[in-house]
């Protein structure tokens, strides 16, 4: 089985992964959810972040820090850094709070001083706004945001509707980050790879036509920037 069908399997059963009636963030119905706070106990992260450290070795990017974006990014990349070490790769990480502390250590970021190629750890990208301050804050704390690592691409249209692919056409979340910033976004699953599972699992036929309608109703074609 391979990694990413691996994880699908292991966020449904975990029901990190669920199948229903929700709306998403940028208020569409969805007919799955995906909620990383459900890996909340040690056993969990601990192999949620092997997921992650997976992908990362596997997709050969060059990076010498980890950034976890408050505040779920944070247990991600803290995570992360653990199960990267034990494959042999010991890379610091920091992390930013939401709110600036003028006594202590002070400032927004906390943990290693960031330099070098910084690659951002976070559960999903909706609106992307998350990952637009954690490059914001990257840069001005004078490293480059090498990359972003997600869970889950639910690749949909921008929930802004921003063009600015090949041909004018609507970019997804994940692409509208990849066009900005010029930076790889590397998913441990993708939608498609949620449907290619959903398809071989008889107890799941019934929502496996209802995410490949949504599929059709609000993705966007890959590879189009």
């Amino acid at each position: 089985m391979s990694l990413s069908q691996e994880f699908i399997a292991f966020a449904v059963a975990q029901k990190a992964l669920r199948f229903g009636a929700f709306r998403t963030k940028a208020g569409r119905p969805s007919p799955y959810f995906f909620n990383a706070g459900v890996f909340c106990d040690g056993a969990s992260l601990d192999r949620l972040a092997q997921f992650y450290a997976e992908a990362i070795i596997g997709s050969g990017i060059a990076v010498d820090m980890l950034f976890g974006p408050a505040y779920k990014g944070i247990p991600l990349a803290a995570a992360t850094a653990v199960a990267l070490s034990r494959q042999g790769r010991n890379l610091p990480y920091f992390y930013n709070r939401k709110e600036t502390k003028d006594h202590g250590e002070g400032g927004a970021l906390i943990g290693s001083e960031a330099s070098g190629r910084v690659l951002i750890i976070d559960d999903v990208i909706s609106a992307g706004t998350s990952i637009r301050e954690s490059v914001a804050l990257i840069r001005a704390a004078g490293a480059t945001p090498c990359g972003v690592v997600v869970a889950l691409d639910r690749m949909e249209r921008g929930s802004d509707g921003k063009n600015g692919g090949k041909d004018g056409n609507t970019l997804s979340a994940v692409q509208e980050v990849e066009y900005t910033y010029g930076i790889p976004v590397i998913a441990v699953a993708t939608l498609e790879d949620l449907l290619s599972f959903l398809a071989r699992q008889v107890e799941f036929q019934e929502h496996a036509a209802a995410v490949a309608h949504y599929r059709r109703e609000y993705g966007v074609v890959q590879n189009q920037i």
